[in-house]
């Protein structure tokens, strides 16, 4: 990998990000908003409130996902349609350097989605957990991590935008299905429990759901924690591999 031209990458990615208004409050401000609508929801509902704080929690491992998924894939998409990519590729640009510059970019982004994502919950919603708040926003700032990975990867499968989101249900609809927000995993059938051991969704909701229950940092805690890097990081490396030079 060529530091300069990833630099380079990174550069004109937040650049082109951070100019783009729509975007940023996708990022930023829609998740914030949606748990705090959740709040609305739960408020006169029976036992509610308890209700309102686990589910709250297990999206901060949902949303930071779904969002940077949808967002990085089709903004890839849209490089590949405008001819941005093939006069890259005219370039001293390798695939690696691109695909690292965009997950460094909007990993970066999904920071400040974290921080607002936890500031909600913690201070604006009242949200109370038994273990540390900063364990909540590295396991959000790993799962926008997986979400970045995984949009670079699908998005090399996509012909025109419009595909791309077509991946939305099948690579985080099914694993919000199956990640234990609607029913605990281990009361499913045990093939989709199987299942649900593969999917990156299960183990951030694993991590923190365990931070929610305990203030004590366990090995299965960073287990989690491991498998969600390691997950974001072979999609990472398989992307490269995948994605094509020429705009089909």
């Amino acid at each position: 990998m060529n530091a300069r031209t990833y630099a380079a990458t990174v550069r004109r990615v937040l650049a082109q990000l951070l100019g783009d208004r729509r975007t940023v409050a996708l990022i930023l401000v829609v998740p914030a908003l949606l748990v705090i609508l959740l709040s609305f929801v739960y408020r006169d509902y029976p036992h509610g409130e308890q209700l309102f704080e686990r589910i709250a929690v297990i999206m901060i491992a949902v949303l930071p996902m779904a969002v940077m998924f949808l967002v990085t894939s089709v903004t890839m998409l849209r490089e590949r349609a405008s001819g941005t990519l093939e006069r890259l590729w005219t370039t001293s640009l390798h695939r690696a350097d691109l695909l690292t510059g965009y997950a460094t970019a909007f990993t970066l982004v999904s920071v400040g989605q974290s921080l607002l994502l936890v500031a909600v919950c913690a201070w604006g919603l009242g949200v109370s957990i038994a273990g540390s708040w900063g364990w909540i926003l590295l396991t959000a700032l790993l799962d926008a991590f997986v979400g970045v990975a995984l949009g670079l990867l699908v998005s090399a499968f996509s012909r025109t935008e419009f595909q791309a989101v077509q991946f939305m249900p099948v690579v985080i609809g099914v694993q919000m299905f199956l990640c234990g927000l609607l029913v605990a995993r281990d009361e499913m059938p045990r093939g989709l429990e199987v299942t649900s051991r593969l999917l990156p969704m299960s183990w951030a909701v694993n991590a923190v759901t365990e931070i929610r229950s305990t203030a004590e940092t366990t090995a299965g805690l960073v287990c989690d924690f491991g498998m969600l890097a390691v997950i974001g990081l072979v999609a990472l490396a398989v992307a490269p591999i995948t994605m094509p030079r020429r705009t089909r």
